[in-house]
């Protein structure tokens, strides 16, 4: 039905008003939306409001935001084009930020090299030959103020894939921020800090479950108080959907990951509407176009109905379910990796159109190498395409009342909850990964698409089925073999330089805060940051308090 047509739902009037408060705030990108063919297109197409359409689907920016989580999604901003990159030294990556920006990136997004992930420093024994490779190497406060060099923090907004010592490089971050002149309330961005997911599916823990849990809530606390526009964490399915999940599976054992964290703020003392809207998620984009879709709809119903049920949230920004999505990065293939566009093409769209809020597309040579400026280039314009040239934009879910996508969403929601009951009763996510539940299940699934794929009962293109005889080799991006020792030389010299009773002064007293489970660890590490102590020595002083977890 038309928009424009009368009607006296409770739910459409609020609706209509939100949209109007919405548009005060952000203006819609145009004044009339049109079609190619001088088609006006409204704002949402949606049926008579009945009881049962509110209560499964609603309108957008309601409960239980089915639907979206704005009234008007993109009709007013796209959502934010976030490239993830890092590689090699911080000055390195500087450039391409800078150049991503350039072309019309609107967030950043910063990987960090494995050394770094696991709480090492580059001259640590454990770190030799991988400094640098798949993300950038950040030893000292030194490294991220070179890595941000240039780049207005009150103007853009970062996001770091970081986990274990999320802390450390948030703090760094807060302290370059301080550097610039900007008001930490004005700091935006996300921190991954989601370490059930590594116990289930990544591997870059540290520490052991119950201290790795103190320090995510120590973080949500600092941050309510000092740096309220961060997002404290994003609670991650993707890597358990690239360890080889199904949509079902990757939706299901991120919420009751996310309920974990919940369970544990709320045991320390937080109040639910204090650290509940700051709440993020990160979500794949695989290549079943229309489940995915389902997937991100189900989900964000799923988790407001717990969140305002279950854990009686009044807040309605704590029922929303707030995501980033990345295409699939197991999906691409090292053959004909041209083909990679089209797959990655088809998730990106599949996200937008499942109501993502910000997106990184992968590049096509992703199965070989770090990718290339140009494959970034290429990844960055797939995003720009679908923003400016497609039109799914121009309304809110435009699948919206399809029968399959309808039908879809309810059946990935049957089965999200029938897993958080078999979580549940194992007593939550935190036992279930101890007791190894979810691993189980992702391992299961990933074995029986194997064996799909070498039968070819599942066709992957170019590599099970429309082969080439002879594959050409690619321009493919090479971290330079000397970039090592440049930043083992650096770091030295950093501790060469610097005042080291200082350092010595802020990790003792890091260590002894430590001591206590009731001392919020935030401000410790921050004064031991802004020291130039290094990543690597702020946590082995944790590990020596926490220990470290043996998966």
């Amino acid at each position: 039905m038309n928009q424009n047509e009368p009607r006296h739902s409770k739910g459409e009037q609020e609706w209509k008003r939100s949209a109007k408060k919405a548009i005060e705030r952000f203006p819609e990108r145009k004044e009339t939306f049109e079609t190619s063919s001088s088609i006006n297109v409204n704002r949402l197409y949606y049926p008579e409001p009945t009881e049962e359409y509110m209560k499964k689907m609603g309108f957008p920016g309601q409960y239980p935001y089915t639907r979206g989580i704005q009234p008007t999604m993109y009709r007013s901003r796209f959502w934010t084009m976030r490239q993830y990159a890092g590689f090699g030294s911080a000055a390195e990556t500087n450039k391409r930020f800078r150049y991503l920006l350039d072309q019309g990136q609107t967030g950043l997004s910063v990987a960090f090299d494995l050394p770094t992930q696991i709480g090492y420093d580059s001259d640590d024994p454990m770190a030799e030959g991988e400094v640098g490779k798949v993300g950038v190497a950040i030893d000292t406060l030194e490294d991220m103020e070179v890595l941000l060099n240039g780049i207005p923090l009150d103007q853009v907004s970062t996001s770091m894939t970081i986990n274990a010592p999320a802390s450390v490089l948030l703090c760094m971050y807060i302290a370059v921020g301080e550097k610039q002149g900007v008001p930490l309330e004005k700091l935006t961005g996300t921190i991954q800090n989601d370490i059930l997911k590594e116990y289930i599916a990544r591997g870059t823990y540290i520490f052991p479950p119950k201290p790795s849990m103190r320090l995510i809530t120590d973080i949500f606390a600092f941050c309510h108080e000092n740096v309220p526009k961060f997002n404290t964490i994003s609670i991650s399915g993707y890597h358990i959907r690239e360890a080889g999940s199904t949509a079902i599976q990757e939706a299901a054992f991120t919420i009751a990951n996310g309920m974990a964290y919940v369970d544990h703020a709320l045991e320390a003392g937080l109040d639910i509407d204090a650290f509940a809207p700051r709440l993020a998620f990160f979500f794949n984009a695989h290549n079943n176009f229309f489940e995915e879709i389902a997937k991100f709809r189900a989900a964000r119903r799923v988790w407001a109905k717990i969140m305002k049920e279950h854990y009686g949230a009044k807040n309605a920004k704590s029922w929303k379910m707030r995501f980033h999505t990345q295409t699939g990065g197991s999906t691409l293939t090292a053959q004909q990796p041209d083909n990679n566009v089209v797959r990655v093409t088809m998730q990106a769209l599949a996200a937008v159109l499942g109501g993502t809020q910000s997106l990184h597309t992968n590049s096509r040579d992703e199965a070989l190498s770090l990718p290339t400026e140009e494959s970034a280039r290429i990844a960055l314009r797939t995003q720009q395409i679908i923003a400016h040239e497609s039109g799914v934009g121009d309304t809110v879910d435009p699948l919206g009342g399809s029968y399959y996508v309808e039908a879809l969403t309810d059946e990935i929601e049957q089965g999200i909850n029938q897993y958080l009951e078999r979580i549940n009763d194992l007593g939550g996510a935190v036992q279930a990964v101890e007791e190894g539940f979810m691993q189980r299940e992702i391992h299961q699934t990933a074995y029986e698409t194997q064996k799909q794929i070498e039968k070819e009962e599942h066709i992957i293109v170019g590599l099970n089925a429309f082969e080439l005889e002879e594959e050409v080799n690619p321009d493919l991006m090479k971290v330079d073999a000397e970039l090592e020792q440049a930043q083992i030389h650096e770091t030295q010299k950093i501790r060469e330089n610097r005042d080291q009773s200082q350092v010595d002064q802020a990790l003792n007293a890091l260590k002894t805060a430590a001591e206590s489970d009731h001392t919020n660890l935030m401000p410790y590490i921050l004064e031991a940051v802004k020291a130039y102590a290094t990543v690597g020595e702020i946590c082995n002083v944790l590990r020596e308090k926490f220990g470290e977890y043996i998966g």
